[in-house]
């Protein structure tokens, strides 16, 4: 049980490793320029020349879906360094002190929480012109309420433990009680969060692309390119095969990436794991 944990770890950094070394040095890893059109190979199935073949416009599959990683991952990181952040402050200040604080940060917490994100996409857009900033402030501004749960209910475990009471009774400012003690011993529970929201934000960003709302074409994102090929599902299944499976795999190795931090970093699952191996 334990060699299987580790394997699903180690598998979802390797996989993120891969992506990020793809999106980082795009140019070097594709064909074609991504915007190059070709009127005489439109709609070209994968082949020797064309990797994952053409799209309506005769651009090259691959070359878009390894540019496209760039936008994608950036987007959901930067999204979730947003949402980690607000979600991270807000629940700490909402668990350490309570009373009208939490009160009040909770109840904004379930205000953000039941305002749809495609709702909050459409009202920006039709101000803004749609942008990358644009789509992680959405995502962002909009994913930070279950960070913000988690913390505050972690924060509010901790503060109670005794070296934290020790903290404070020996003059601990709160801001050093909050920012020495609780925040370093959630920080557990914060990574597997980063790892889980990363995800979460791509799969939302290609929404957004998908429903015209996210990063607009020529530039390639993971959504957009499934936007373009929902027309030509019938005739040419690779168009929307490899984005569709370039975000599978994205999602995947996060999922594995979280879950294996949650065992490893969740003290019942260690508790449970040392016991099963006692009793073997």
């Amino acid at each position: 049980m334990v060699r299987r944990q580790g394997v699903e770890l180690y598998l979802g950094i390797s996989l993120i490793i891969f992506l990020t070394v793809f999106a980082v040095l795009s140019p070097l890893f594709a064909n074609y320029d991504p915007h190059q059109t070709d009127a005489e190979r439109w709609l070209q199935s994968p082949g020797k020349e064309h990797f994952f073949g053409t799209d309506r416009l005769g651009r090259d599959i691959y070359s878009r879906v390894v540019y496209g990683a760039r936008v994608s991952l950036a987007v959901g990181i930067l999204a979730m360094l947003l949402s980690i952040t607000v979600g991270t402050a807000l629940g700490a200040l909402a668990g350490y002190f309570g009373g009208f604080a939490d009160q009040l940060i909770m109840r904004l917490t379930d205000i953000v929480l039941v305002y749809p994100t495609m709702l909050l996409a459409l009202t920006l857009v039709a101000i803004f012109e749609p942008a990358i900033w644009l789509v992680v402030l959405v995502i962002g501004g909009t994913g930070w309420p279950a960070v913000a749960r988690l913390v505050r209910g972690e924060i509010m475990r901790l503060k109670n433990l005794e070296f934290a009471a020790a903290a404070r009774m020996l003059g601990a400012s709160h801001r050093r009680v909050l920012l020495v003690h609780l925040l370093p011993n959630a920080l557990g529970q914060i990574v597997v969060a980063a790892t889980v929201a990363v995800p979460a934000a791509i799969m939302t960003e290609a929404g957004l692309g998908y429903f015209g709302l996210g990063i607009q074409p020529p530039i390639p994102t993971w959504g957009n390119m499934l936007r373009e090929a929902q027309n030509y599902i019938r005739h040419a299944w690779w168009y929307a095969t490899f984005p569709g499976a370039a975000i599978f795999l994205t999602v995947f190795a996060f999922h594995l990436t979280g879950e294996g931090l949650r065992q490893r970093l969740d003290p019942k699952s260690q508790s449970g794991r040392e016991r099963r191996a006692y009793d073997h």
